[in-house]
């Protein structure tokens, strides 16, 4: 009998390490779609299975037991042990497939099945406008599809849907758990079809300031490239220590960048780089919110509130936005208030960094022999000598050597509050910053510092129009050395004649309409505009020196390879396009986008040689086909 009972145990112990193998095999190959794991329909269609077999092993182990004469307490027992783990329902499994305890650190997101599932086959693919759009289609008939299927995360209805300016990974069920952390995985992989009219050696991001004069051979001259660089992930973990708390951590990349061995020769490899990496902090009893990391910038419009992932961005398809938007991505430590979630008010201290435009200081220097070299400010109306003036330098440990740093003596700093009302989301804010050079004055052998203040004011709205399915979102930015913010990186200072940086100048401003004719499309218009002022001043030699000057001879930029320094006023753009969520179903959604803007960019008067006005201007188009997959969603 001690035999029998012993060869059960082996045999017993057997058939429970071939279940457990079994069924991981047949989670891991008869399911693929396990990876999937966000779609609660999958999860309840597997662990219908889960249950199914724990079910059967209770049978067998029964059948085993009265053959070998155990007693039934311990077989019901071990059974129970099972099928609780089949029944969990969302809940921590009590028990393994196996005799020994259920890891609690690991464990399924909850079930949320639908009001009936499909049996057999996996869940149908739908598309949208099946039966009315010539384009629909489906791949399955119509009486296998779901009922009650969840309302997909790939929502059209906002006028900044966050399914394609940022990952939606916030509307999407974790993948998985790990201890009391979340983990949810968002993302797309892209295919982009770049057309440009002027040449501009450009991925899928247009350096709008950049567009050509027709002194340069590439005006006119057009561009076609393809890229899936925007493809993007990302991930967000979540955790929630008491119920008023909440700790997240936001993690997104795409392929943006170029290391000098990227090229489009034979593989291009194109680098992934960090678009956004930040943690927050909840106090949802307090309303206080923190973030540290790389963000959008507070500056950037909002749609709601002032929480991270919920910025007003143009669901463009351009990486560079569109002229008139303002906005950065940086390093910061944001702290924020909120009541009622009605109200907000947000502090952020951001990483700093200038654009300084020294076109007219084109002579180098370096006193008294020195290897430090800086640009040669010449001498102002009732001076005498010229000023050497230092305000940058490259990039050391973990910078980018072949880029310039500006010499930064303090952050940006950003003050906006926020109103959401039935009416609309409405904000103003106030931006300082400082910019500090080095200078050696006529006739000294040492460096002087300067730090001069600069910043400005803007606000930004979104409302409705009348309807949910228009609505209107806008932004502006004014004031001195905020060129920065906008993605035609209009110069933010200039040098004076004692060698100081001086803010220049500037606007930045855009509006735009979103349309939704239906929920699977999305249509949008916008118009931006960025302008810089003069900030200029007389040599002793009567030429006008800083930025805006107006006695430069422009004649050659209306000639192929002639010279042309002409120093940009306005760039004026208008963008069209939209999206349609043409698919979705259990393996995920696709997009198509079309997107077509044009810009047009005016210099500052000058003169032709002989005393005539010259003012310079030039245009480019730009045109976006775009084709995106969303696995997740």
């Amino acid at each position: 009998m001690n035999t029998a009972a012993s060869e059960n145990s082996v045999s017993k112990t057997k058939l429970d390490t071939k279940l457990l193998v079994g069924t991981l095999l047949f989670c891991l190959f008869n399911k693929p779609a396990l990876v999937l794991a966000d779609d609660a329909q999958e999860l309840a269609a597997i662990k219908a299975q889960m249950r199914l077999l724990a079910a059967q092993v209770e049978a067998i182990e029964q059948r085993q037991a009265k053959r070998q004469g155990l007693k039934k307490t311990q077989t019901a027992l071990a059974g129970k042990g099972r099928h609780n783990m089949g029944l969990a329902g969302g809940k921590t499994a009590t028990a393994a497939l196996g005799s020994g305890p259920a890891d609690p650190a690991i464990r399924f997101s909850p079930d949320t099945p639908p009001a009936s599932v499909a049996q057999a086959g996996g869940l149908p693919l739908r598309s949208h406008g099946s039966g009315t759009n010539p384009f629909g289609f489906e791949w399955l008939p119509a009486s296998q599809e779901v009922v009650g299927h969840p309302r997909s995360a790939m929502d059209l209805a906002s006028s900044s849907p966050s399914s394609i300016t940022q990952t939606s990974v916030d509307h999407l069920p974790p993948v998985f758990t790990i201890g009391g952390i979340s983990v949810k995985l968002g993302g797309f992989v892209e295919l982009s079809n770049i057309a440009r009219d002027s040449n501009m050696t450009a991925g899928p991001a247009t350096a709008w300031g950049s567009f050509p004069y027709a002194n340069n051979p590439n005006h006119g001259l057009s561009e076609e490239r393809i890229s899936a660089q925007l493809s993007r992930m990302s991930v967000l973990m979540e955790a929630n220590p008491r119920k008023d708390i909440r700790l997240q951590a936001y993690i997104e990349t795409d392929f943006g960048g170029a290391a000098g061995t990227s090229n489009s020769v034979q593989i291009s490899g194109y680098t992934p780089r960090m678009r956004q990496g930040y943690f927050t902090f909840t106090q949802k009893d307090w309303g206080f919110h923190l973030l540290m990391g790389q963000a959008w910038s507070l500056v950037t419009n909002y749609s709601k509130g002032l929480l991270p992932r919920q910025e007003q961005l143009p669901a463009v398809t351009d990486n560079n936005q569109i002229p008139g938007i303002a906005f950065t991505r940086v390093p910061q430590i944001r702290i924020g208030k909120d009541w009622h979630e009605k109200y907000w008010l947000g502090l952020s201290i951001e990483d700093p960094q200038g654009t300084v435009d020294a076109s007219t200081f084109s002579k180098s220097c370096s006193p008294n022999g020195s290897s430090f070299s800086g640009s040669s400010v010449p001498d102002g109306y009732g001076q005498s000598g010229t000023s050497c003036a230092y305000y940058q330098n490259s990039g050391g440990v973990l910078l980018n050597s072949g880029t310039h740093y500006t010499d930064n003596p303090a952050p940006d700093i950003v003050l906006k509050a926020a109103a959401d009302t039935s009416f609309g989301h409405y904000e103003v804010f106030g931006l300082g910053r400082w910019f500090r050079s080095l200078s050696v004055m006529p006739g000294e052998s040492t460096t002087r510092k300067h730090t001069h203040f600069g910043g400005g004011v803007g606000a930004g709205l979104t409302t409705p129009l009348g309807t949910k399915k228009l609505q209107l979102a806008g932004n502006i930015l004014a004031g001195e050395g905020v060129g920065r913010y906008g993605p035609s990186l209009l110069p933010d200072t200039t040098l004076n004649s004692r060698g100081q940086l001086t803010p220049v100048p500037e606007i930045i401003g855009s509006l735009g309409l979103i349309g939704h004719p239906s929920k699977s499309v999305l249509l949008y218009t916008y118009g931006g505009v960025e302008t810089a002022g003069r900030k200029s001043y007389m040599g002793n030699d009567g030429h006008q020196y800083g930025y805006g000057v107006s006695d430069l001879n422009l004649s050659g930029c209306s000639i192929e390879f002639g010279s042309c320094n002409a120093q940009t006023h306005t760039l004026a753009s208008l963008t069209v396009g939209g999206w349609w969520h043409f698919m979705e179903g259990h393996y995920g959604s696709m997009m198509a986008g079309l997107q077509y803007t044009y810009i047009r960019k005016f210099a500052f008067k000058g003169n032709d040689g002989f005393g005539n006005s010259v003012s310079p201007t030039t245009f480019g188009n730009t045109v976006y086909v775009t084709f995106r997959y969303f696995p997740f969603q």
